[in-house]
């Protein structure tokens, strides 16, 4: 059973990732330094020009597939705290940013691995096994993940005065970009763009797996697994910013869309 469902998970893994690299952004120009820049297109103003047709016009697909193209390009999907402007975020920017962090295809993508992953070793052992265990444990999940950026990214980003966002450095060497990403662990910016202690991105998880007792079964509430989860929850954070880094990398060269 245990390797079945292994099996649908790894499955559902590929094809979600499939699914966010047809829709995610190009992403080939995000700071360290500079801003992004946009080029404008041509849609609008070529539509004006035309003539109206005497009967109703029909939707026209290549069209709305630019359309939809040009409103992906706004953000990224599958990394909506990848920083594209320097300019400090305000407290409802910060908010917004929490939102979209918990439903990004990451988001989602990793709590569903995750979930399979635990269901696999029986962790947490309350939940037990079988489909109602793993759905008890994708709900888990997603309240940790929400939880976390509720507290790190909004609450104490916006009282610390801590810029949430992640950063891509360009021309890193591997070694050099898993050394970033672990100090992005860390250290982050302000929002005056000074580096500071990430006390945002480290005490919000651990605030997080803190209201986790409140949901998780009796026998999985102790300290000792309380901080089993924050250690995890570190790990998978300096994965995530690896992931980042190459993110912009990775997009430009699988997802540039070809000439027509």
């Amino acid at each position: 059973m245990t390797l079945t469902l292994c099996r649908i998970l790894a499955a559902a893994s590929f094809l979600l990732s499939v699914g966010v690299m047809a829709q995610e952004s190009k992403t080939d120009s995000l700071p360290d330094a500079p801003s992004q820049t946009q080029q404008q297109t041509q849609t609008e103003q070529s539509a004006q020009t035309q003539q109206p047709a005497p009967t109703q016009p029909r939707a026209n697909p290549i069209q709305g597939g630019v359309e939809i193209f040009n409103l992906l390009q706004r953000k990224s999907l599958m990394f909506p705290d990848l920083a594209t402007t320097q300019g400090p975020l305000s407290s409802w920017d910060k908010f917004k940013l929490a939102a979209n962090n918990t439903v990004a295809f990451s988001t989602v993508g990793g709590v569903l691995i995750g979930a399979g992953f635990s269901q696999a070793i029986n962790s947490p052992s309350g939940y037990h096994q079988g489909w109602e265990g793993y759905g008890k444990r994708v709900g888990a999940d997603m309240a940790r993940s929400a939880s976390a950026n509720l507290f790190g990214t909004f609450v104490l980003g916006s009282a610390l005065h801590q810029d949430p966002r992640f950063y891509v450095k360009k021309n890193l060497s591997f070694k050099q970009a898993v050394e970033y990403s672990a100090i992005r662990v860390f250290i982050t910016r302000s929002d005056s763009g000074e580096r500071v202690v990430n006390y945002s991105g480290l005490i919000g998880p651990l605030m997080a797996e803190g209201l986790a007792n409140v949901y998780y079964p009796d026998e999985n509430r102790t300290v000792g697994s309380t901080f089993t989860r924050y250690a995890s929850d570190m790990g998978w954070r300096f994965a995530g910013n690896l992931l980042r880094q190459y993110w912009p990398s990775i997009n430009k060269k699988l997802l540039s869309p070809k000439n027509p």
